[in-house]
Parts: C-alpha cells; structure tokens; sequence
C-alpha cells in the first residue's frame, strides 16, 4: 500500500502524522511510503531523518493526496484539501464530523473511507487513539488557563496557587475523562483549590481515591456546576461523547455571576464545545470575552507542543495504522472488530451513528452491512 503523509495546514499546527521511526516501520512491513517535504519540521524531523528512514520525498501535497492509498493525517483535511480526495483513498486522521457538516459531506461526496481516531474504541471502553491528546489538553488546558488568568492578559491578576497569606485561585474542571483528570494533576499540583464535576458516580469515586482531600467532587446537574463555578477563577470544560457533538453544560447565564477576568478553557470545541458562548479560536488569536469571562477555545492546543505531541500521538497511532495498511481497512477491521468503530465514512455513507445524529439529512449505514 502507498502511504501519504502532508504538511498540516490548520492554524499554527506544527504536529505530522508520521515521525521518521513510524516511516520505517510501514516501509518493514513492505509498504511505499510519500511524504511532503518539510512535513516534519514543525515537529523538529528533517526531510533527511524521513529520507533515510525510507521515505519518498514529494514537493507538493497535491501530489501525495494523488498517489497514495492511505493519507496518515493529525488533524481534519481542510477546505484547500477536499478537491483532493478520491474514490476508496483511507483517510486516518482526527475528523470530529459531529462539529464539521461541510468536511462531512466532503467526505461523503468523494466516497472516502474516514478513520477517524478519536472514535476507535477498545474492547475495555477506551479511547487509545484520542488518550494522548486529551492528556496533553488536560495539563495544557491550565497551563494556559493560568496564563490568561494573568492581568496584561485580560485575566483578574490572580496566581494559581496564591502565597502565603492570600487565596488560592478556584479552579472548576466539568468532566473526570482524561481531559479532566490530567488538569486536575496540575491544577492540585500547582496548589490550586479543585472541584470537579462529572455525571459517573463511579469516576467520582475514582477521582476521590486519587487526590482524596486535596479535591472537592461534585454530581454533574446544572444547580451544582452553577453554583460551582460563580466563585471560579478558572473553569475547565472538558466533556466527550465519542463522535458526537458535545452537551452545552457551561450556560450563558452563569457568566453574569462570575467573576469579572475568570477564564473558562472549552478543550471540548473540536467537538462543538461545552459552552453556550464559545466558538474556536486559534493560536494566534487564542481568547475572546463575554460579560467580562475570557474564554479560551484553540481548536488544536496540543498543536502549541508538537514535539511531545506527535510522539504521543504516532506511538498510539502506528499500531492500528500497520494493521489497516497490511490487510486492507475492510479486512482489517473484519479481523479486528473494534476498528469498525473508528471508521465515520463509507462509500458515500457516515457510518458513525453519533456522528449522524448529530448531522441530520446525511445518509447514514451500519458499517457491518456495507462491509460484513
């Protein structure tokens, strides 16, 4: 199979689907693999590490989506890359569709097979594919969150963990995922006080064991996020339904009761996001405000740390990758049913149902029946 890997083009993301090490194992495996030269840059891998690795190097990105049979993405094709699509190509990338009609119907209209990571689901209810960036997200999310707390930044001059003598910042994490747990390290690590909210008692549970006393955990019902986030410095929406797009928890409303500079981080806006009143950013205009609360909601923010990030990612990645490349998607996920449930479009279908719930008028299939 002829494996593509491009440039990414989204705003400020610096990530690349393959690293030099993952080149030479698809090329082990007997696979070609192009890639656009200076894909890898961002990343900090050279045109040179990918050549050595066994790579085709290719100067445009036309030329790859033309050629290859399986185009390895970070993130979702872009409206410059649909007119490149083709019948039956493998695209294996983030899609979040639930969140993106026109990319949807891109899709639909080139009859591309989309494998989406962060709908694959393991045989144990994880999520291998989508882990590593919402552990990224997490700690980023207060890592950023704190900056803009900052005044010059249009935050209300507060410091997480405060010093001696002075309050310590309140931060609000809605959610107890991976996103939320990860924050949750580094918001109790900076000394921060921490309530986080989620629907599953079990995970409450599980969050308690965890950091015990040094967090407060809360039901997930609109009363108790309200109340919990009218004295927050720092909000954390952090809410996934795999494929689907996201509940609204964070209303307009509760922005009129909070402090003027808190910040709200929607990690959640690939997805749509959590809150009534965000829409995406990006990096280089990350923050907006509303009735005086700045929110935060870069669509990529693993994007800001790409090193760390495309390692993650492509460790996860690789595995499922070869799998799909050695036998075919529609033998692959015969043999290995969980990836039925990464893959969003098929021949002119969505096949994922949260997806097309949430995209309604598109045509929608069980996968099983359109392959077996």
């Amino acid at each position: 199979m002829k494996i593509g890997c491009v440039k990414e083009i989204k705003n400020n993301e610096f990530r690349v689907g393959l690293t030099p090490d993952n080149v030479k194992a698809y090329a082990a495996h007997g696979h070609e693999v192009l890639i656009e030269k200076g894909a890898g840059a961002g990343s900090g891998f050279t045109d040179a590490e990918y050549e050595t690795a066994g790579a085709k190097l290719v100067e445009a990105a036309e030329a790859v989506w033309d050629q290859c049979d399986m185009m390895v993405k970070v993130k979702e094709p872009l409206p410059e890359e649909y007119g490149m699509f083709h019948e039956g190509l493998i695209l294996y990338t983030y899609l979040h569709l639930a969140a993106d009609r026109e990319q949807a119907e891109a899709l639909l209209e080139g009859k591309v097979k989309g494998v989406a990571y962060e709908t694959l689901i393991e045989k144990d209810g994880s999520l291998p594919l989508l882990a590593p960036m919402s552990q990224i997200a997490g700690r980023l999310s207060i890592q950023q969150g704190a900056k803009f707390l900052e005044k010059p930044n249009g935050g209300e001059g507060i410091l997480l963990a405060g010093v001696p003598g002075t309050h310590k910042a309140s931060v609000v994490i809605l959610g107890g995922g991976t996103v939320g747990t990860n924050a949750c390290k580094m918001a109790v690590g900076l000394g921060a006080n921490v309530t986080i909210i989620d629907i599953n008692l079990k995970r409450l549970e599980y969050l308690d064991d965890i950091f015990g006393a040094r967090i407060q955990t809360l039901v997930s019902t609109d009363a108790n996020i309200e109340n919990a986030v009218k004295d927050a410095d720092l909000v954390i929406g952090s809410v996934l339904i795999p494929g689907a797009a996201t509940p609204k928890l964070f209303k307009k409303k509760y922005l009129a009761e909070m402090k003027n500079g808190a910040v709200f981080v929607d990690v959640a806006i690939d997805q749509g996001g959590c809150g009534e009143t965000s829409h995406m950013t990006t990096h280089d205009d990350p923050v907006f405000t509303i009735e005086g609360v700045v929110h935060y909601c870069v669509g990529n923010m693993p994007g800001a740390v790409p090193r760390t990030s495309t390692i993650a990612l492509t460790n996860a990645t690789l595995r499922y990758g070869l799998l799909i490349a050695d036998k075919g998607l529609e033998a692959a996920a015969a043999g290995f049913p969980v990836l039925y449930s990464a893959i969003n479009t098929y021949d002119g279908k969505l096949v994922c149902k949260n997806a097309a719930d949430a995209l309604p008028g598109l045509p929608y299939a069980d996968i099983r029946d359109l392959i077996g």
